[in-house]
C-alpha cells in the first residue's frame, strides 16, 4: 500500500508537524507529508518545514488581506496536493473544506471537546480556562474538522490528569505529550480504514 498523503497546516512553532515527521521516518506512520501550509510568516513552522526539507507555503492575514483571495488560495493548494488527510496541527484560521476533501481533515486540540473548545480557544488560553476550574483531567481530541471551530466527530481523546501545583506551562507540557501519541494513532486509525467519516459521524470498524 502506498504511503498516505499529508497536507499539515499550522499556525504555531510546528511542533506537531516536527512530531509527524519523526513517526514517518521512525516507520511508525504509514504517510508522507506532500506539503505544509502556514498562516503566519513569523511561525515557527516556516523554519521546521524547511529543516525538514518539506514543501511549504505561507499564506494568510499578514500576507494575503483579502479574506476571498487566501481562501481560493488555500483551496487551490489543498486540491493540487491531492491529499489523503489534511492535518490542522496547530492552524488557527477557520479552514472552508472543499466538498472533495469533505471527512478528510482532522484536528488536535488540547482539551477533551466538547469543553474548552470554540473561537478563541487555543494554546495557553486553554490551559488557563482548565486550571480557572480546576477539573481533575484535561487532555486532548482529534476529531474531523468542520465550518465550525472545534466542532465535528470524535476520532479519539487521551486524559491526562491536572495536578495540584499546575500552572499553564506544565499543564501545557503534559497535554502535548497526550498530542504526540494521539495525533499519529488517529491518523493510523484512519489509514488503516478502522475509522470512517460517515454522514456526520466517525464510527469505528
Amino acid at each position: 500500500m502506498s504511503p498516505a498523503r499529508l497536507v499539515v497546516l499550522a499556525s504555531g512553532g510546528g511542533r506537531t508537524l516536527e512530531n509527524l515527521a519523526d513517526q514517518i521516518a521512525a516507520g511508525r506512520l504509514p504517510a508522507r507529508i506532500e506539503q505544509v501550509l502556514v498562516s503566519r510568516p513569523d511561525a515557527g513552522a516556516v523554519e521546521r518545514a524547511q529543516r525538514l526539507r518539506l514543501a511549504c507555503t505561507v499564506a494568510g492575514p499578514q500576507t494575503h488581506p483579502d479574506r476571498a483571495q487566501r481562501e481560493r488560495l488555500w483551496t487551490s493548494l489543498l486540491l493540487q496536493a491531492r491529499p489523503d488527510w489534511v492535518v490542522l496541527a496547530g492552524w488557527l484560521q477557520l479552514l472552508p473544506i472543499p466538498p472533495a476533501l469533505e471527512g478528510r481533515v482532522i484536528n488536535i486540540h488540547p482539551a477533551l471537546l466538547p469543553a474548552y473548545g470554540g473561537p478563541g480557544c487555543y494554546g495557553r488560553r486553554v490551559h488557563e480556562m482548565v486550571l480557572r476550574d480546576r477539573p481533575s483531567i484535561s487532555g486532548c481530541s482529534v476529531h474531523f474538522a468542520g465550518a465550525e471551530y472545534d466542532r465535528g466527530p470524535l476520532i479519539l481523546q487521551e486524559a491526562v490528569p491536572v495536578l495540584p501545583g499546575d500552572d499553564p506551562d506544565t499543564l501545557a507540557a503534559r497535554v502535548f505529550a497526550a498530542e504526540t501519541r494521539a495525533l499519529p494513532e488517529a491518523l493510523r486509525l484512519l489509514i488503516q480504514g478502522r475509522v470512517r467519516y460517515q454522514h456526520g459521524a466517525a464510527p469505528w470498524r
